[in-house]
């Protein structure tokens, strides 16, 4: 049987034409070059259904209740089609991609988020090869999992993070090794693939999603005022990305004062490292010890997307703030790695 995959098309470079302030979105351009793509052989190609949103957005404009209508429609879509594709705009697509691992419980089809860095219109574009290989994932690769495919490879949602704005390499996944390469053949790596759930299982949609948190980047000279009116209500939670292995300024009283006062009153804070590759070990450094010691929960080897995305899910669920620490500190959707205790 020939297999069948939803396209959601939300905005982003890919569908975007020269308009008079620059490149925008523009509806009807990527149905357009699907279906006019003489070059195209139909027969290895799966049947697909394509779907604009309406208004088509560029990614800087997203918010989380387009989350939630991106989740939506993968929910109504999911047990008619052998996969879906999501073109989304790559400045905020880490985001939605960690977003919709939490919000989708129980997925058993590969929803593969792809756009390009070179929109379709332009003659030489990456917008092709990640459009057509996304459709051929989608359709072939029973991997149950919310993904992005750029530049020949299959990463996970929740470990993905834009590091290029010049290259076709626009993505990485920098504490987790890829699911799939696409080169001659599509290779899946299967060991690090999440297992499928039981066949009778439901997917299920999480529809809270809390905006009541933040990200936070630490910075020499860091004043306490500046990190108090940041840490102010209605503000739940929050990513404090710290130096290193998770360090910050815990000589500073009123920068230790601060965080423990916010979570003494039950502000999640979590600590997620600036550096691109590993992981926070508060406790090898007395300054990392002080930030522990402030309340702040490790945030191990967790993006700071996927450290945003799931508090806004877990605030979103109604947990109290005691659960929400200590699912903070789980593997959920293959977030995060905990390591072996030294």
């Amino acid at each position: 049987m020939t297999k069948r995959v939803y396209i959601a098309h939300t905005g982003g470079t890919i569908g975007m034409q020269p308009g008079e302030h620059g490149l925008a979105p523009r509806t009807g351009a990527i149905r357009a070059a699907l279906e006019n793509a003489q070059f195209l052989p139909r027969p290895g190609l799966p049947d697909f259904d394509l779907e604009e949103f309406e208004p088509l957005l560029d990614s800087a404009e997203m918010v989380p209740d387009d989350w939630l209508r991106i989740g939506r429609r993968i929910q109504a879509k999911v047990r008619e089609y052998d996969g879906i594709v999501i073109l989304h705009g790559t400045d905020t697509m880490a985001y939605t991609a960690s977003a919709l691992a939490f919000m989708l419980e129980g997925l058993t089809c590969p929803v593969v988020l792809t756009g390009s860095q070179v929109p379709l219109c332009r003659l030489r574009n990456d917008a092709w090869l990640n459009v057509l290989t996304s459709m051929l994932i989608a359709a072939e690769e029973a991997i149950p999992e919310v993904c992005v495919f750029f530049d020949d490879k299959l990463l996970r949602g929740c470990r993905t993070r834009k590091i290029d704005c010049d290259s076709f390499a626009a993505f990485a996944s920098p504490n987790y090794p890829a699911l799939a390469e696409a080169g001659v053949a599509i290779e899946v790596d299967w060991k690090h693939v999440l297992p499928a759930p039981a066949p009778a299982a439901e997917m299920k949609l999480h529809e809270g999603m809390d905006s009541n948190v933040g990200v936070l980047w630490l910075f020499p000279g860091i004043q306490e005022q500046f990190l108090r009116n940041f840490l102010e209500p209605p503000l739940k939670g929050a990513v404090i990305l710290s130096y290193g292995l998770g360090n910050g300024p815990t000589t500073s009283k009123g920068f230790t004062r601060a965080l423990r006062e916010a979570t003494d009153r039950g502000v999640v804070l979590v600590n997620c490292t600036q550096c691109l590759s590993g992981r926070v070990a508060n406790t090898d450094y007395e300054t990392g010890r002080g930030m522990a010691a402030a309340g702040m929960i490790n945030g191990f080897d967790m993006t700071p997307e996927a450290a945003l995305t799931k508090l806004s899910y877990l605030f979103g669920r109604g947990l109290a703030v005691d659960e929400v620490r200590r699912q903070m500190q789980c593997d959920l959707r293959g977030e995060l790695t905990r390591p072996f205790a030294r």
